[in-house]
């Protein structure tokens, strides 16, 4: 399979996850019918929010949770058109120097595929057998799939090291397909590994909070709190959800929501150490060829627009809002961010029309 191929198979098979807690990524299984990722990226969570190309953008529920290998499954949607992928033979040995492929896409990233060489195939930590290897990586990319150059699952992205040169090691396909056997001992239901004695612990097996093989303290995933914001973060959902936005869709990772309306999507972010909050509403993207008169424009908007900012990153046109949480009215914010979200609807349709500026969304 040529390296065109594996991007766009992979392209509609990997996952955005975001959590209040986090972002990262996962994948589709097929044959088992779960999507993949790393424990640490859903923690603490009984549904997450995913997105891809071959899905809407929805809540999901937690199946499987494995601290010790860092591996958790989700429910697969009905409906979706993501492609089969499958792992490579785990009888196939790994050889260092072979050539690997890093997937990613992490809420509030580009989709990324970054080659590398496995330098080591047995790099061990806490007694499980790590692949090494240099393909770039960044903190998004957790739970991502690790691929060969022919297209087939070698490992799953699990954490990065910076030392000057980034360091990223993935867990072996092996572990996974482990995993995915004593996960279906349960015929589907829910499941967490004991990370005292290594045992599954299923939810119809367990009585109480202890862990029927060893005694030690287990939380099962019908037992985890459900997320509660509090202070400027929870001033902000409640502006959101009276404007009329669905929360749980809208959390991505800390003190993060992206909301849409028309072809613009907003982003919105509490910075607590700054005390600013943010909303940056992405619009079209620069066209190719003369962008004077779009940046004349843009410069001449800034002069009069109330509150609200133009700024190029990249290509991307972006409408900003800020605002000091000790300024924080719940009322007053609401109709700032109002502002926002349909001037940044109006405006696109403008640089789309008359300046030839490119959808961002793919309308």
């Amino acid at each position: 399979m040529d390296m065109k191929s594996i991007i766009e198979q992979y392209k509609r098979t990997v996952i955005q996850i975001a959590t209040p807690y986090s972002t990262g990524t996962g994948f589709y299984l097929a044959d088992c019918n779960l999507i993949v990722t790393n424990e640490h990226v859903i923690r603490d969570n009984k549904f997450v929010v995913i997105d891809g190309e071959g899905l809407e953008k929805q809540m999901v529920e937690v199946l499987y949770l494995d601290q010790k290998y860092d591996l958790a499954f989700l429910k697969v949607p009905e409906e979706h058109s993501m492609p089969v992928i499958f792992l490579r033979d785990t009888t196939t040995p790994l050889f260092e120097g072979e050539e690997i492929i890093a997937v990613g896409h992490p809420f509030g990233l580009k989709y990324t595929v970054t080659k590398g060489i496995i330098s080591n195939t047995l790099h061990e930590v806490s007694g499980i057998n790590y692949i090494q290897h240099d393909a770039a990586l960044n903190p998004g990319n957790s739970g991502g799939p690790l691929v060969s150059i022919q297209g087939k699952i070698v490992g799953v992205n699990t954490f990065i090291i910076k030392n000057g040169n980034s360091v990223g090691f993935s867990l072996p396909a092996r572990y996974l397909e482990s995993a995915i056997v004593d996960f279906q001992k349960g015929e589907g239901v829910q499941g967490v590994r004991c990370v005292s004695c290594a045992h599954m612990v299923f939810e119809n097996t367990i009585k109480g909070k202890y862990c029927p093989h060893c005694g030690s303290k287990i939380t099962m995933i019908s037992k985890i709190d459900t997320y509660e914001p509090n202070g400027i973060s929870r001033s902000i959902e409640e502006m959101l959800v009276e404007m009329g936005y669905d929360i749980d869709l809208s959390r991505m990772g800390p003190s993060n929501w992206t909301v849409k309306r028309g072809s613009a999507k907003i982003n919105i972010a509490y910075h607590e150490k700054s005390g600013l909050i943010t909303g940056d509403a992405y619009l079209a993207t620069l066209p190719e060829g003369e962008v004077l008169d779009l940046y004349t424009f843009l410069l001449q908007q800034n002069y009069g627009l109330e509150g609200l900012t133009f700024s190029v990153k990249g290509k991307d046109i972006i409408l900003s809002l800020l605002i000091f949480d000790q300024y924080m009215d719940k009322d007053i914010s609401k109709k700032l961010f109002d502002h926002l979200i349909v001037s940044a609807d109006h405006y696109d349709d403008i640089l789309v029309d008359r300046f030839g500026a490119v959808w961002a969304l793919g309308e």
